[in-house]
């Protein structure tokens, strides 16, 4: 089998920001599709695609209400397999979200399961009693703030939702409710989608008995109580692991397709490795070890790396995506010549890359106004900073054109940040000094050498603040070296430099590297 996503770079675009095409402020298919030849020549192999499907929106997208059909605000299904065939016909690969954990509370599954307790979808949804004193049934926090639980007048019961109350979680200890989504995967699989995203794929099962999640150590008080708990019992259970394998049963009868799982976890390696071992769980997988660092420096990478191997599976890395601050201001502090590099440093990595739209502009976090905000967390608690609006701002693609050419409407869903007109897809793209031309050579010079898709990785020694790493594989083996420091450092080695645009200067003996700059060599054997 055609293992294409192994060292692939795709490329994530979240669907309300992405391109407008008919003016009503919010991105859609048929805008996407417009823009799919500028990402085949951007050189990616793919595309995610953030959900689309019908929904009140109370968490844009991710609160489904009918896993089969578009949302009007995003166009139809015609306009969907209309995007397809030109993604495919333009060698492009297109993997979709999928929400499995939760539902929208108005899904019609959520509305029957809630009217009665002995009806036929009755167990679909996590319900419980209260306790005696009418408290919910244990301590489970939401991700969003406040407790798991909420209370409903109908059923005089609780249903848990780690999300918003506007999420209520599946039950996966149903064998209806698998056979359901797994008829939900065959729908799209057989549309001809490449594959899946699995939203926060290790909250699919809870602990049956309901048990208390122990306390965490913590120094000072985390700013969301959902921090105050090790979440054994409400996420991660071996149950999903069951399901994982009858989806992967399911997406391997259609051939060369893809499951990613997005994994949020105390110890995200660990549970990352756990959800690929074998040939009958995900494909690949990814957490938030590398969307939440605040520090790019060697000893994060290698943490990053060092636990996975050839026999252990295959990882997936990104630096940026909606839910976390745009990385050029989070680890590059907003300097282009430090979001080139690390935009180097992603996509030499062993895995699978993945680009976060505007990441090839080099896009700062945008600022957002209060009385702009859309985000509920954002809303909820934006008095700790927390937030994903300012990652979710339109794409710029025309520097003067009105709303930086997202559309030519009076007004957009987020608003357009200044600085992201500036940095528009038009003005960068006749510069070659620009970020959006450096990343196109990078993408480029990755492809010419293979080794960079499914080649072993292994950290060398290397000076203070330098990043080393050979990729090798049976045709070649490269030197691939980041300074990630301030200062400039000399690596003795009898490489020969290959020219990728990454700052490095051949020397006497070896390389030398100024700040925020790397080099990859050709080395013998």
């Amino acid at each position: 089998m055609n293992e294409w996503w192994r060292g692939a770079v795709m490329y994530q675009i979240y669907p309300r920001s992405f391109a407008d095409s008919n003016g009503d402020g919010v991105g859609d298919l048929p805008g996407i599709t417009e823009r799919l030849p500028y990402l085949a020549e951007l050189g990616v192999d793919g595309v995610w695609i953030s959900p689309f499907f019908r929904s009140p929106m109370a968490d844009y997208g991710y609160d489904v209400s009918d896993y089969r059909d578009v949302d009007p605000v995003f166009g139809t299904l015609a306009d969907f397999d209309r995007l397809l065939a030109r993604a495919h016909a333009l060698g492009l690969r297109v993997i979709i979200d999928q929400v499995y954990s939760h539902t929208s509370d108005r899904h019609p599954w959520f509305e029957e399961s809630r009217a009665a307790r002995d009806g036929p979808k009755a167990d679909w949804y996590v319900w419980a009693d209260a306790k005696p004193d009418g408290a919910p049934p244990n301590n489970w926090q939401a991700v969003f703030g406040g407790p798991a639980w909420s209370w409903s007048l109908e059923r005089r019961q609780y249903y848990l939702h780690n999300f918003l109350v506007e999420q209520p979680d599946l039950n996966f200890h149903s064998p209806a409710v698998q056979d359901a989504l797994l008829d939900v995967a065959r729908f799209w699989l057989e549309r001809g989608v490449d594959g899946f995203r699995l939203d926060v794929a290790n909250f699919y099962a809870h602990d049956p008995e309901l048990r208390d999640n122990p306390p965490r150590d913590w120094k000072r008080p985390p700013l969301r109580p959902y921090l105050f708990q090790r979440h054994v019992y409400s996420r991660s259970r071996p149950e999903t692991l069951a399901f994982l394998s009858r989806l992967r049963a399911t997406a391997d009868g259609y051939g060369e397709r893809l499951l990613l799982g997005e994994i949020e976890c105390e110890e995200p390696l660990v549970r990352q490795l756990e959800y690929v071992r074998g040939d009958d769980r995900l494909h690949t997988a990814y957490s938030f070890f590398l969307l939440r660092a605040a520090r790019a420096d060697p000893a994060t990478f290698r943490a990053a790396l060092e636990g996975w191997t050839a026999e252990e599976g295959w990882p997936s890395w990104s630096l940026g995506n909606h839910d976390v601050p745009r990385f050029p201001s989070r680890l590059a502090g907003d300097d282009p010549r430090r979001t080139r590099l690390l935009l180097a440093l992603l996509v030499m990595l062993r895995g699978t890359a993945f680009l976060y739209q505007g990441d090839e502009l080099g896009l700062p976090q945008a600022e957002i106004p209060r009385d702009r905000l859309r985000d509920p967390d954002a809303i909820r608690n934006h008095l700790a900073g927390a937030g994903r609006d300012g990652a979710r701002t339109p794409m710029p693609w025309k520097a003067a054109a009105p709303n930086a050419g997202f559309n030519d409407a009076a007004e957009t869903w987020l608003p357009v940040d200044g600085r992201h007109a500036a940095l528009a897809v038009d003005r960068q793209a006749g510069d070659r000094g620009s970020t959006l031309a450096f990343t196109r050579a990078l993408l480029a010079f990755r492809r010419a050498h293979p080794v960079f898709r499914t080649g072993t990785l292994r950290f060398m020694e290397a000076p203070a603040n330098v990043l080393a790493f050979t990729r090798k594989s049976e045709q070649e083996r490269l030197l691939c070296l980041f300074n990630l420091g301030e200062t400039v450092q000399a690596v003795r080695t009898e490489g020969r430099l290959l020219a990728c645009g990454l700052g490095g200067e051949a020397a006497a003996s070896g390389v030398r590297l100024p700040p925020w700059t790397g080099a990859v060599l050709a080395l013998q054997g």
